[in-house]
């Protein structure tokens, strides 16, 4: 199979494989991708919880984005989780170098089952500097609530809080609806032009460890084979739900969900 695009990968390691770094990887390996990384962080986790999480140094993370870069220019970027201030304004340095303007943002905060990923001060920085330098940001509901301080609780919020965030200098935004509890799940796609809601329904299960990953891998995917940014979200989120629907039932508490059921479903994604 021949590679359709070249996507760097900035984000935080899964030891247990069902998210971070290695969600992405399977990602965009199995939409025909080729699939660079920057590490930002190891974590000890499995399904029922993060253990430890062991930062990586700044200088590091930028020395990892530029050296890969230089070599294999990328077609687009995904980040991921980026625990620290400083390693945000590392991170912005660095991708300043490359020429890609296709950069999808998932601002990691929270893992499934609760714990705190990213401080009060890398929040600020990823709000004031970070947001205005992506192409698409895709924060959950929670991290919706956090970047905005709008509480959630209907469509109208969500369109509200896109908007908010898109005051902030991002230039689209897909608020996730995953968290909601209802029958149908919305995903709000917004922009200075449109307005668009996917609506789907609600698979009932506890695999879904690493879904935020695996969409934002997806859409940066899609944008680097030169798919308009709707298009990609669009197809982004088809691509997660078949996913969630043949999850392998794997580990105690939130499962991963099948990267690879997807490859034989490729051509669904045209």
């Amino acid at each position: 199979m021949k590679f359709r695009s070249k996507i760097l990968i900035i984000a935080g390691s899964d030891s247990s494989g069902g998210a971070g770094i290695q969600a992405d990887v399977k990602t965009i390996t199995s939409l025909g991708g080729y699939a660079m990384t920057a590490i930002t962080a190891i974590t000890a986790q499995n399904t029922t919880g993060v253990k430890s999480v062991l930062p990586i140094h700044h200088k590091e993370i930028e020395k990892q984005i530029i050296f890969s870069s230089k070599d294999i220019e990328p077609d687009a970027i995904k980040i991921g989780m980026l625990h620290s201030s400083q390693v945000i304004l590392s991170v912005i340095k660095a991708i300043k170098k490359i020429k890609t303007k296709k950069i999808v943002l998932d601002p990691v905060m929270v893992a499934k089952g609760g714990a705190k990923l990213i401080n009060k001060k890398a929040i600020r920085t990823l709000r004031n500097n970070l947001i205005k330098k992506t192409y698409l940001i895709t924060p959950n509901i929670p991290e919706a609530e956090e970047l905005t301080k709008i509480k959630i609780k209907n469509i109208e919020d969500m369109i509200c809080s896109a908007k908010k965030i898109l005051d902030m200098g991002a230039k689209n935004v897909l608020i996730k609806g995953g968290h909601q509890k209802t029958k149908y799940l919305k995903d709000v796609f917004i922009n200075k032009k449109s307005i668009k809601i996917f609506k789907n329904k609600k698979i009932n299960t506890r695999n879904t460890h690493g879904t935020g990953c695996t969409l934002s891998s997806a859409i940066t995917t899609f944008l680097s084979c030169g798919k308009p940014i709707i298009k990609s979200c669009e197809l982004g989120i088809k691509y997660v739900n078949y996913a969630i629907g043949s999850s392998p039932k794997f580990g105690k508490g939130y499962g991963p969900i099948n990267h690879i059921n997807s490859i034989e479903l490729n051509k669904k994604f045209k």
